[in-house]
Parts: structure tokens; sequence; C-alpha cells
């Protein structure tokens, strides 16, 4: 218990690899190991405050419209644009009624990468990593656990596994400092991420164009708001949530 208090973000990576990586063998991978590491390291960690606070990120939706209609509208239009400049058959062949009983799946299946990760990387990790980096410093380690952290999945992929093995590197760079980015400007809400998660899955496009637009969309967003990527972690490092920023004024 005192090393869980003392190296709280430690204990939750190693968990959460632990968790998903049992499932290998087996054939299968524990996309819901954050959410349940999250909520193993926290009450021993931070009690029930922070446990509460973690809470608090899951069920926020009093953000500005904006946000929820850019949680929704830019996984589409990379789906579209990458159907454009690419490969069409997955939007063409995708069975609409389908799409949308997935995305409603995801939004509360906790097996599920939606919500079995985000709880867990930008409800606990990323705010834990941030008290002590710059959103940039942070942002960066967590796309490089997240992304080894995923690949067993190659593993278990069919047909071009180096294709699979460059798409997902890119792609899950990518969608990790979109994610921290629309979680930090819209005050914090995990649940904003999750439904933004949720609308990227519903589709499935494993194109590395696809993945491709994402890691470009990356870079755009570091481009166009440097300043607060580049944003100082506060002066004395904490291992409870740092406080989100208001959404009213974003």
């Amino acid at each position: 218990m005192r090393a869980v208090r003392r190296h709280p973000l430690v204990t939750f990576f190693v968990l959460t690899y632990v968790i998903a990586w049992a499932f290998v063998p087996f054939g299968s991978f524990g996309a819901f190991a954050p959410l349940v590491a999250a909520l193993i390291v926290v009450p021993i960690s931070q009690g029930r405050a922070g446990l509460a606070a973690l809470g608090r990120r899951i069920v926020l939706w009093r953000v500005r419209w904006w946000w929820w209609a850019l949680a929704l509208a830019v996984p589409v239009a990379i789906h579209v644009l990458a159907a454009i400049l690419g490969d069409s058959s997955p939007l063409r062949l995708a069975a609409w009624g389908d799409v949308l009983l997935v995305f409603l799946l995801r939004l509360v299946n906790p097996t599920d990468g939606a919500f079995g990760e985000e709880p867990g990387w930008r409800g606990f990790a990323l705010p834990g990593l941030q008290s002590r980096l710059s959103p940039l410093a942070a942002t960066a380690v967590l796309a490089v656990i997240v992304t080894v952290w995923h690949l067993p999945l190659v593993l278990l992929a069919e047909g071009d596994r180096a294709t699979t093995l460059v798409g997902m590197i890119v792609g899950t760079v990518g969608v990790t400092f979109w994610y921290s980015w629309l979680f930090d400007h819209a005050g914090g809400s995990v649940l904003l991420v999750v439904v933004a998660h949720a609308v990227e899955g519903a589709i499935q496009d494993d194109t590395v164009l696809y993945f491709t637009l994402w890691l470009a969309l990356a870079v755009v967003l570091v481009v166009v708001d440097l300043r607060w990527w580049l944003r100082p972690a506060p002066a004395e490092a904490t291992t409870a949530f740092p406080p989100a920023p208001s959404p009213a004024v974003r």
C-alpha cells in the first residue's frame, strides 16, 4: 500500500499493462485495464477525495457546446477525409444502423476502448503527468506508454502485420495528442473524450492513411496552440488531481 501511495502513476501503468496483456495468451486483450487500474490505485493513493474527483471528471457534461461539436465532428471529418483521399470502402460499406449501435455500446461498455480506457488514461494518468510536466511533455510520455500498451494487438491482428504496426503507432500517437487537447480545453471532461473515442472507433478504418491523418491533426494542434502545450507544470508536483481548467473560460 505504501508503494502505491508513493508511486501512484507507476503503479497505475504497471497494473494497466499486466491486466491487459494477461489476456493475450488467450487470444484477447484487456482493453478495460486502464479503468480497472484507476479504480484500484485512486482509492489507495488519494482516498475518497481522489475517487470523487475521478467520478466528477467521468460524468462532467456541462461544457461549452462547441467542445461537444468538435468531439463528434473531428473523428467523422477524419473518416470522411480518409475516404476522399484514399479508400472509401470503410464509409461506403458501413451499415449506419450498426455504426450507431456500436457508438452507443462503446459509451457504456467497460470492456471497450472508449469507456474502458479513458477514465484511466485521461481521467487519472494525464492529470498526474501534467502535475509534473508541461502538456506537451506529459502527452508525449503518455503517447509512448499507450502505444506500447497497444502492441499486442498487432500479434492478434490478421493480414499484413507490418502495416498494422505502422498504422497503430502513427494513429495512437496522433489520437493521444487530440484527446489530451480536447480533455484539457473542455475543462477536464472524461465523458467528452469517451464520446470522441467512441465516434472514432464506430467505423472500422485500419488504413495507414487514416491513422496518418490523426498524426497530421496532432501536428496542427501543437503548432496552432503551442503556447498552451508549453505551459509549465505547477511549481510543486502533487499526486492529487490538479484543478481542471474551467470550461466557462474556454
